[in-house]
């Protein structure tokens, strides 16, 4: 008798983590997913496309940096001004429908603030990887190796975490990060070449 209480009061809880409502998630995972690889993409792109046309690991180095600087400003800013969009909207459809605002209400409001921060720091933790990979290797061919094999396995990794933050499906959450990472990668490092040999190489 004992034990057949003890799993019926334990019912509730096993039920209540089987129906964990992951969109509750979604409003900063989407932010720091959307960070993480566009900052991991953005500046791996950035890097081969320059060293498509100089073999200057200074050249690359420092583009890499500007980029990052300049992409995690950018996405905290956008994200900022997006999220704060949707709030006014979210308030002002509140107001109009003389809605109480409960305390359940405000914490499912978006934070713009959150957003922006999760969005910035994602971008800068993507960033860091192909930055790092071109940092300490002096060689050329091998620091393009790097910089591609260290970005391939940190898109495996972003896009692993946000299947498992996201409760998807984990295989093809990693395949569309990974095929859409190598094909700007590829893009920006085959027209940076085309354009080295048609002469405009600085």
């Amino acid at each position: 008798m004992a034990t057949s209480m003890i799993d019926v009061n334990q019912c509730p809880i096993e039920m209540e983590k089987q129906e964990f409502d992951y969109s509750q998630r979604s409003q900063w995972l989407r932010a720091a997913v959307l960070g993480a690889n566009d900052g991991l993409v953005t500046i791996s792109s950035l890097i081969l496309g320059v060293g498509a046309v100089k073999d200057d690991p200074k050249s690359m180095i420092l583009t890499g940096f500007a980029g990052l600087v300049a992409g995690a400003c950018s996405m905290a800013i956008g994200e900022f001004v997006s999220v704060y969009s949707q709030l006014d909207v979210k308030l002002a459809q509140m107001k109009r429908e003389k809605k109480e605002e409960e305390e359940e209400d405000r914490e499912k409001l978006p934070n713009p603030f959150q957003a922006a921060l999760a969005s910035a720091l994602a971008f800068v933790m993507g960033a860091v990887v192909p930055l790092l990979g071109a940092a300490f290797v002096r060689e050329y061919r091998v620091r393009l190796g790097v910089v591609g094999a260290a970005t391939t396995a940190a898109l495996v990794g972003f896009g692993w975490g946000g299947a498992v933050l996201g409760g998807s499906r984990v295989g093809r959450s990693c395949g569309r990060v990974v095929v859409g990472g190598w094909m700007a990668m590829g893009i920006t490092f085959g027209l940076s070449k085309l354009i080295g040999l048609g002469g405009l190489e600085m």
